[in-house]
């Protein structure tokens, strides 16, 4: 029997391993030092916040893999060893595979900050993570003052964590504003101004020039790179991105970049191993795509098209449109399409925006300035259906269709006010339109003829 290893039991491995098992009955083996079962990465939060306990990030019983003869192994593969088809605990312990699946995930960045490594100094991305903050950070007592270091997605998450248990939060981002490299400047100066607004120190243009300690060996203060400042704290979060998990592949003959090198059908320079998630790095980008995609969703489809490939049915990674949603503090945040920030759109782009004059919502719509195809939109505060603008952007339809059918789009809650209206107006306005805002249909929601 065919036995299949995976090293990593995140969404990409797992995914991996529950399609194997519908579509064959080969032998799985899933490796993982993080964690004995699966956990939902994204929940880890509200775990610390009280909102749920660890296992209610499980989102499978733990009869669940006996039952579907997936092998668990609680460690770490220190080596790969592709020419003798095994891998290597660090226990000594060796594992033979006929095809292996790298699905190890990231880390959190380190920039070599003098002080990086004391105690006190982590990053927020595995359950040891949160182990360990619940240790440097249980109450405001001990941590009299967290920094958090780095501006994106997890950078707010911690600090939206920290606040709930009243610890005060300084927020070094070295950009003029929050995730501007990202988001246009009007939903950027929006994120600013909400997380001032929930008491967290924000400090912009600011970067880290080192960290320092105590005479015990824990943080003590960081320091500011430019104006000097110096602040005391207990705990530092990197939160400057992450980076492919695979220092263990350094010897193993294995195509490295910035990740595990993969063609469109997952596979490395190697026969029979393959790498699929955040540590899997494309030769050639896909369309607008980085090479490397630390997202849940992609992680999720490319074990899935994996699994097909495993099994005898060879399949392209084939993503589709971009998408993505996050929540900043309690604003819900959803993108479809491509709306690049100033500073990467194309002199062709054009963006509709609109605020509301007193609630944190907003959207922004990308759109060709020649031909007028929709090309992206971000929400705020808005819930949008993700089928109506994956099948918009397929459809390549115009951005008069998009602003008129809004209301189609839109998913927030019975009884919640609608702003199809406001947005219309303001669009016609600015581009001199005369669309008329057509009412909600089932009929073009669900395509009904």
């Amino acid at each position: 029997m065919e036995h299949i290893v995976i090293i990593g039991n995140g969404i990409a491995g797992v995914t991996t391993a529950r399609h194997i098992r519908k579509l064959s009955d080969k032998k799985i083996t899933l490796i993982s030092a993080e964690s004995e079962y699966f956990f939902s990465r994204t929940a880890l939060m509200y775990v610390y916040m009280g909102h749920m306990k660890f296992e209610h990030t499980q989102p499978y019983e733990n009869w669940f893999w006996k039952k579907n003869n997936i092998d668990l192994v609680h460690g770490y593969v220190d080596q790969v060893n592709p020419k003798e088809k095994v891998v290597t605990l660090s226990d000594s312990t060796s594992i033979s595979y006929d095809k292996l699946v790298i699905a190890t995930g990231s880390k959190p960045n380190k920039f070599g900050w003098p002080g990086q490594d004391l105690e006190g100094v982590q990053g927020l991305y595995s359950k040891q993570d949160l182990e360990l903050l619940e240790q440097n950070a249980p109450n405001n007592k001990v941590c009299k003052r967290a920094v958090i270091v780095g501006g994106g997605l997890i950078g707010i998450e911690l600090a939206e964590m920290l606040r709930t248990r009243n610890i005060p939060v300084t927020f070094l981002v070295r950009e003029n504003s929050f995730w501007n490299g990202v988001l246009p400047s009007g939903e950027s100066q929006m994120i600013n101004e909400h997380i001032l607004e929930h008491h967290i120190d924000l400090r912009l243009n600011a970067s880290l020039q080192e960290i320092k300690p105590d005479e015990n060996g824990r943080v003590k203060s960081v320091v500011i790179a430019e104006t000097g400042e110096e602040i005391a704290c207990n705990l530092v979060g990197l939160t400057a991105g992450v980076t492919p998990n695979i220092d263990f592949l350094k010897d193993s003959g294995i195509e490295l970049g910035r990740g595990v090198k993969v063609n469109r059908f997952l596979e490395t320079n190697v026969k029979d191993i393959y790498a699929i998630g955040d540590c899997a790095e494309q030769h050639e980008p896909i369309g607008n795509r980085r090479p490397v995609e630390a997202v849940w969703y992609t992680g999720r489809m490319m074990g899935e098209t994996l699994a097909q490939t495993l099994c005898g049915n060879p399949t392209e990674y084939r993503p589709g449109h971009w998408f993505n949603s996050a929540k900043f503090l309690d604003i819900e945040y959803q993108t479809y399409g491509w709306v690049f920030p100033e500073k990467r759109k194309t002199k062709n782009e054009l963006h509709f925006h609109w605020r509301h004059p007193k609630q944190k919502l907003c959207i922004t719509i990308a759109f060709d300035r020649s031909t007028q195809t929709f090309l992206g939109i971000n929400t705020f505060g808005i819930r949008m259906r993700h089928e109506i603008f994956d099948r918009w952007l397929t459809e390549k339809r115009n951005i008069d269709h998009v602003v008129a059918h809004l209301a189609d789009a839109n998913f927030d809650p019975e009884f919640y006010r609608t702003f199809e209206s406001e947005i219309v107006s303001k669009f016609n306005v600015q581009f001199g339109k005369n669309i008329q805002t057509q009412k909600k249909s089932l009929k073009r929601i669900f395509h009904i003829a």
